[in-house]
């Protein structure tokens, strides 16, 4: 296999990134209209809440991006091209979180939205990292180089490990431990408040990042701690102190409470 894996269709010959990542929000995006909850909010602030939750997202991605490599970015600034030129999906996940909880007090909405999107975003953040993997080396989402079967060439003759890959492997086993717990299957969650199943994708996901991100050939420079992973750790305070304040025999709350997304 060749990195960057182009798609030819017809007389078109397609980068794969921008492909999936064009896919990813699609079909995403389709899934979530399929899947949300009829009638759980009306349509005016669903709106403002998926703008919010849009703009959070970009904003966040960008924000952290810019933390991946500091003397960098101070060092290039001014340069538009490498200001532009990246994101994270952890800013992205985050910034969209405080996005939808901003835009959720502007219009007045209590409820939990998040159980809506968990299942979306894992579909779309599969999607999306399957264009990461079939770019190769100019994607920068690999991993470290190893002597393990599973090392991918990417085309520069050293094996690294498909981070990607197992990002997605990782997501669809959240998928199922959600799904276990949306059937009941997970005994002390049933009853949960609403909310937790997205709460529980990220606290599952951060986990993830955070670990698979010491794999990853990138700076480390806040205490053997790259970017993304002090943004998982925040993360994953906050979503601390959001799961401790489930009712502790795990009685449902009512739907006029406040809850997080």
């Amino acid at each position: 296999m060749t990195f960057p894996l182009f798609l030819q269709i017809g007389a078109l010959r397609l980068h794969p990134h921008p492909l999936f990542e064009a896919l990813a929000y699609f079909i995403g995006f389709r899934v979530y209209l399929w899947t949300r909850t009829k009638g759980a909010m009306p349509v005016e602030k669903g709106i403002a809440v998926l703008a919010g939750a849009a703009i959070g997202a970009a904003i966040g991605s960008k924000l952290l991006y810019w933390f991946e490599d500091p003397e960098a970015t101070l060092a290039r600034w001014h340069d538009l091209a490498y200001m532009l030129g990246g994101k994270t999906i952890v800013g992205g996940l985050l910034g969209g979180l405080i996005g939808v909880e901003w835009t959720k007090k502007l219009v007045g909405w209590t409820r939990s939205t998040g159980d809506d999107f968990a299942l979306p975003l894992i579909v779309g953040m599969s999607i999306g990292r399957i264009g990461c993997f079939l770019t190769g080396l100019g994607d920068h989402t690999y991993g470290t180089p190893t002597s393990w079967p599973v090392g991918v060439d990417f085309g520069d003759g050293v094996p690294r490990r498909p981070a990607q890959l197992y990002e997605i492997v990782a997501l669809w086993l959240i998928a199922a431990a959600l799904y276990a717990m949306k059937r009941g299957a997970v005994a002390p969650l049933r009853g949960a408040p609403s909310g937790a199943r997205f709460q529980l994708f990220m606290i599952g996901y951060l986990i993830f990042r955070f670990a698979i991100d010491f794999m990853k050939p990138t700076v480390h420079p806040y205490a053997g701690l790259n970017n993304v992973q002090v943004a998982c750790l925040l993360g994953l305070l906050y979503y601390a102190w959001v799961v401790a304040r489930w009712p502790r025999r795990g009685a449902a709350i009512r739907p006029n409470n406040e809850t997080a997304i």
